[in-house]
């Protein structure tokens, strides 16, 4: 089969080449993948590769949605031809091939109202919204009206965050510097947008809010500690996805609020092979009635290209300048 993997860290190092179709163990399914989305883990996973080539290129991707071509022995749940969408393992061969296995555990049949390539864009983003919202920040009972601050709303699992945060009857106060991100925002449902490139209070203050009993940090965990820390609201909650890179303080004046701090790490659960795996299956037949329904958003912008070489390149580099708008997305003809 034809696949795409990086053979260093460089994105130059990403190639096409050949290599043997797997076969489905026991609990996995084999998906021909006809699309596929691209999240800021992916160049992630590529920059850990090092600077000496490996022997086999790493196929890289987690999103993808596609036709299931074989099932394993103990899968009940599928059939050959089901039409499924699906965030893989990070511990295996990524979705940026013409075929993958992978857990059916993790799969769900796609939204019948749209296509492979829309359907591509929803699993990672919509799965880590949905953890860190419904079972990491909140056990699920949220009071309509709770105010939340989602710091990067344009970005892809702001862009998921918003409309569930919205569903679930959240105020939402959304962050975005540029014309075109406050636009996507306030499609998505945002009640205010604020600029996360100056300071966060006096803004917050304008629209007339002082803390939030919940914050989502989904951008640079570092950069809004103290920011953060000033604009929760006592006994809140404060997710976050982006690893720090130096230590952070998380003593006073924080701790004397006593929040909820928590990390949302939506491959944790395939990683670990967790005995609740199977939530994200169900949380992807929950977005697939969602966006059947009307009710969950198309989170691509742009045209999908065809998945090449070239093409995959250039969609790191867009990942990489910080400055994507909901999500890339390429088709595998």
């Amino acid at each position: 089969m034809k696949a795409f993997g990086a053979l260093n860290a460089s994105i130059d190092s990403i190639i096409e080449f050949e290599t043997p179709t797997p076969q489905p163990a026991a609990d996995e399914i084999l998906v021909q993948v006809r699309a596929i989305s691209l999240n800021p883990v992916d160049t992630k996973v590529r920059k850990s590769l090092g600077s000496e080539n490996l022997t086999t290129p790493r196929i890289l991707g987690f999103d993808a949605a596609g036709v299931v071509t074989a099932i394993g022995a103990d899968v009940k749940s599928f059939s050959i031809g089901d039409e499924v969408f699906y965030s893989g393992d990070v511990t295996r061969p990524g979705s940026n091939s013409e075929f993958q296995t992978v857990q059916a555990a993790l799969v769900a049949r796609k939204p019948k109202s749209f296509s492979f390539t829309k359907a591509a864009a929803l699993p990672l983003v919509s799965i880590t919204a949905w953890e860190l919202l419904f079972e990491r920040m909140t056990d699920g009972d949220i009071k309509p009206g709770t105010e939340i601050l989602v710091i990067n709303g344009a970005g892809g699992v702001g862009s998921a965050l918003i409309p569930l945060a919205k569903s679930a009857g959240l105020t939402v106060v959304a962050t975005a510097s540029r014309n075109e991100s406050r636009t996507w925002c306030q499609r998505l449902g945002a009640d205010h947008i604020i600029n996360h490139r100056e300071p966060l209070r006096p803004q917050i203050e304008a629209i007339g809010f002082n803390h939030f009993p919940l914050i989502a940090n989904l951008h640079d965990t570092e950069t809004y500690w103290n920011q953060t820390a000033d604009l929760i609201a006592p006994l809140g909650a404060i997710g976050l996805i982006v690893e720090t890179q130096n230590p952070i303080d998380i003593g006073n004046p924080i701790r004397l609020k006593s929040p909820r701090i928590v990390w949302e790490y939506m491959p944790a659960r395939s990683r670990f092979q967790t005995p609740d795996m199977h939530r994200q299956g169900e949380i992807l037949r929950e977005i697939a009635t969602r966006c059947d329904a009307g009710t969950f958003p198309n989170l691509t912008l742009t045209p999908a290209q065809t998945l090449t070489a070239a093409s995959l390149q250039a969609a790191h580099h867009q990942l990489e300048s910080a400055s994507t708008i909901g999500k890339i997305c390429l088709e595998i003809s």
